[in-house]
């Protein structure tokens, strides 16, 4: 279950950390921690690859590999690195209001600024997050619990094949929060992390989902009380809240979900070759969108006048109406490869590429 995830950069996660590296001669030198290291500040960071970005107002955030975390306060039109407290890879960037903004990624590491993206603190890291899933499921494997018994096993197996056994293997690949202070923390291997508090604290949550495979996760997204969740194999998960459960949602497709956009009447799931799906109906039933692309979908941004636009890793924005399953190709400059996007208000979109950020402009009516 918490075996070493390789991904490539379109799902948003880079590959293995590495822990040691060979001298000249021979000899094993440990590298630095990428807990405790935080990382440069230069000017060359706005140039390195961006994963993820988020919006709120004119505040632009993006993350990446190495703890880059890049601020704009004009809408994308310029931007500077501020510090990270570690510098593991960074996946994904969540506004939870005006203030308050989280990132996660590699090494079960979870950020908090509550300044806008301007100072960050570290919540979480895979040593704490060991700690209480190590902690979390001795109690409930000791109170005859067969599931969290099953799952303290799968974690004692990787545990004892890691080359950092005192660091949980996996990555968080996505969050949410929503009123009240309620959250989810979801990323490989089925790992998910509940909050009641705004992220003060966290339960365990592996064994409340509909995900006995332990598939990837790798998006979460929520309008009012409901919650969605997706990964492999065409996982859609809806909270059910009276089991205090995610439950399966059946769907006619058994690829990849990268992400899931989620207003009121419209659930679009999206991912691997162009695929995307569209349910009117709180996802009892889904329908194809005609895409007209193989391109794997990175992102879902809302154009604010009932469009979505659906952005490709080769750099297609498709925008697609609450009514209409035929998503309609926009002209847009050629882009280098994209790992997700964001919307820039009139300015258009933000990209985020292998190679920093772009502003793009788009034709026909402005973004809200």
């Amino acid at each position: 279950m918490f075996r070493r995830l390789r991904v490539s950069t379109w799902a948003l996660a880079t590959a293995v950390v590495l822990t040691a590296a060979v001298a000249g001669d021979g000899r094993r030198e440990r590298l630095p921690d990428v807990l405790d290291t935080p990382p440069a500040l230069t000017d060359q960071a706005r140039q390195g690859m961006v994963s993820s970005l988020a919006r709120r107002g004119d505040r632009l955030i993006g993350v990446g590999p190495a703890g880059l975390i890049l601020l704009s306060v004009d809408s994308g039109s310029t931007w500077k690195q501020v510090a990270a407290p570690a510098s593991a890879d960074l996946v994904s960037v969540r506004f939870v209001d005006d203030r308050t903004v989280w990132a996660v990624g590699h090494d079960a590491v979870a950020l908090r600024s509550t300044d806008g993206g301007v100072t960050w603190e570290r919540m979480l890291d895979g040593r704490s997050v060991l700690k209480l899933l190590q902690s979390t499921y001795a109690q409930r494997a000791a109170a005859g619990n067969p599931s969290a018994t099953a799952v303290l096993k799968e974690l004692e197996r990787s545990i004892a094949q890691s080359a950092t056994p005192d660091v949980l293997p996996s990555p968080f690949l996505d969050l949410w929060f929503g009123e009240g202070g309620e959250g989810l923390l979801v990323g490989s291997f089925g790992l998910i992390l509940h909050t009641n508090d705004g992220g003060k604290t966290w339960e365990p949550w592996i064994e409340h989902a509909d995900n006995d495979k332990r598939f990837h996760l790798y998006g979460v997204s929520a309008f009012g009380k409901q919650v969605f969740v997706v990964g492999e194999q065409g996982l859609v998960l809806k909270l059910d809240r009276q089991q205090g459960r995610l439950v399966k949602v059946a769907t006619p497709y058994n690829g990849t979900f990268f992400g899931i956009d989620t207003a009121p009447g419209r659930l679009v799931a999206y991912g691997l070759r162009g695929n995307a799906y569209l349910s009117r109906d709180d996802g009892r039933q889904w329908g194809k969108v005609e895409t007209g692309i193989e391109a794997h979908i990175v992102a879902a941004v809302d154009a604010g006048d009932g469009r979505l636009l659906l952005v490709s890793q080769a750099g297609h924005v498709l925008a697609l109406n609450g009514t209409d399953l035929k998503a309609q190709p926009m002209q847009v400059p050629f882009t280098t490869e994209v790992l997700g996007a964001a919307s820039a208000g009139s300015k258009g979109l933000v990209f985020a590429q292998i190679n920093g950020v772009r502003l793009i402009e788009l034709a026909g009516r402005p973004l809200q």
